[in-house]
C-alpha cells in the first residue's frame, strides 16, 4: 500500500507519528468511454475556455471566484492555513461510538505507526479497546478539513472520516406526509423484522452485480446472444399492506427463514 498522508496523532501531550493508507477499494468494473462509431477511447483534455487550446498540467493553477475576480491559491497558501492541521490529527475528545449517527460516516483509512511511534500507537489502541471509546479530532486531507473518528480494528487503528453537521441536509426539504401506523400492521411488521433478524455478518453480502456484468461481457466477447431475463415479481401483487406483510411472513416460513442470533 502507498501512504496518502504522513503526520501524527495528538493524544494529550503525546505525539504518535503515523501514515494514512486507504482502507477500501472499488468492486465495480472499470468501464472506459468509447466512440460509438469505431470504439476509439475517449480522451478528456484540459482546455482554455477562451483560446480552446490544451493546457499542460504543470500550467494549471487553482483559484477562487471572489466577487467576479479569481484569486489564485498556491500549494504554499494551503500550507499557511492552520499548518498544524495538515500534519496533525489532534484528538479533542473521546465518545461512545454508538452516539455517532451513521449518516456522518464517509471513508475509512488505516493508520500505521512510524518506527518511533509503535509503543505509543499500541498504547492508544489498547486504551481505546479497554474503555470502549473512540477518539474524535479534525485534520486536513487533500485541502479539505474533516472530522476523524479513531477506533481500533483488529490490531490496527482506523480513521473513519465523517462529515460536519452542516454537510447533512435538513429533512424539512423532503415532502413526506404524516400518517399513523395501524396497530395490527405495526405488529405484523415487527414480527417480520424479528423473523429476519440475526447477527451482522458482512460476508452475507456480495457484489453480485459486477460478477454478473463481467460474465455478460465475456459471453458477449465470445459472440453469445444475450437474452433479456424475465423480471421476477418479488413483491405481493396485492395493494393491501396487511396482505403484503402476511405474504412476506408466510414466504419466509416456507423457506425456513434466517436463523436468529442466539
Amino acid at each position: 500500500m502507498r501512504a496518502i498522508w504522513t503526520g501524527a496523532i495528538g493524544f494529550g501531550l503525546v505525539n504518535i507519528p503515523i501514515k494514512i493508507y486507504s482502507a477500501v477499494q472499488g468492486s465495480e468494473l472499470d468501464l472506459d468511454m468509447l466512440d460509438k462509431k469505431d470504439h476509439s477511447n475517449i480522451k478528456f483534455k484540459r482546455v482554455n475556455e477562451k483560446t480552446g487550446k490544451e493546457v499542460a498540467y504543470e500550467n494549471i493553477v487553482r483559484g477562487y471566484n471572489l466577487d467576479g475576480q479569481y484569486v489564485v491559491i498556491t500549494d504554499e497558501d494551503f500550507e499557511k492555513v492552520r499548518p498544524e492541521k495538515n500534519k496533525l490529527i489532534n484528538i479533542q475528545e473521546f465518545v461512545d461510538e454508538a452516539e455517532i449517527d451513521t449518516m456522518y460516516y464517509e471513508n475509512p483509512y488505516y493508520l500505521a505507526p512510524d518506527k518511533s511511534g509503535v509503543k505509543a500507537y499500541n498504547l492508544l489502541r489498547d486504551a481505546l479497546i479497554e474503555t470502549g471509546k473512540v477518539g474524535l479530532g479534525t485534520y486536513v486531507l487533500r485541502n479539505k478539513e474533516s472530522i476523524g473518528v479513531i477506533k481500533p480494528h483488529e490490531d490496527v487503528l482506523v480513521l473513519n472520516k465523517i462529515r460536519f453537521g452542516e454537510e447533512i441536509r435538513d429533512t424539512s426539504e423532503l415532502d413526506i406526509k404524516a400518517s399513523k401506523s395501524k396497530p395490527a400492521e405495526l405488529k405484523m411488521a415487527v414480527a417480520l423484522i424479528n423473523q429476519l433478524s440475526g447477527e451482522f455478518d458482512i460476508s452475507h453480502f456480495k457484489d453480485t452485480y459486477s460478477a454478473d456484468l463481467l460474465k455478460l461481457i465475456k459471453d458477449k466477447a465470445k459472440g453469445k446472444k444475450i437474452q433479456m431475463p424475465t423480471m421476477r415479481v418479488v413483491h405481493s401483487r396485492s395493494k393491501d399492506l396487511m396482505e403484503q406483510l402476511k405474504a412476506s411472513l408466510g414466504k419466509k416460513e416456507k423457506s425456513g427463514g434466517r436463523r436468529k442470533a442466539s
